[in-house]
């Protein structure tokens, strides 16, 4: 059996695991960042100098400076440093500076 869930590659906690509270924050960490998602932005190439947490974003294929790298991916500022989400098959998200349709 893996170590992760199949779709949204949240950790397991193991029966004998020491420390289960990070394990277990570091999932729910995951689902606040992809569950209900809407990004500030598709086309930003460059991280925002002082994003507030949780901001998120879809990288573009130029993505630079701490971006780098990541083009393709969802990009979440957890206050500290940005992390990096690979978006699944199915996934959906609402992107706050464009028009709704």
């Amino acid at each position: 059996m893996s170590d992760l869930s199949a779709n949204l590659s949240l950790p397991y906690l193991a029966g004998a695991q020491a420390q289960k509270h990070v394990t277990h924050n570091e999932a729910l960490e995951i689902l606040d960042a992809v569950v209900q998602l809407a990004v500030a932005s598709r086309s930003l190439a460059a991280p925002p100098a002082d994003p507030p947490p949780g901001a998120r974003y879809l990288l573009p294929a130029a993505a630079s400076g701490a971006w780098s790298g990541q083009a393709d991916r969802l990009a979440l500022w957890d206050g500290l440093v940005w992390r990096f989400f690979e978006p699944r098959p199915g996934w959906r998200a609402y992107v706050l500076d464009e028009p709704a349709e």
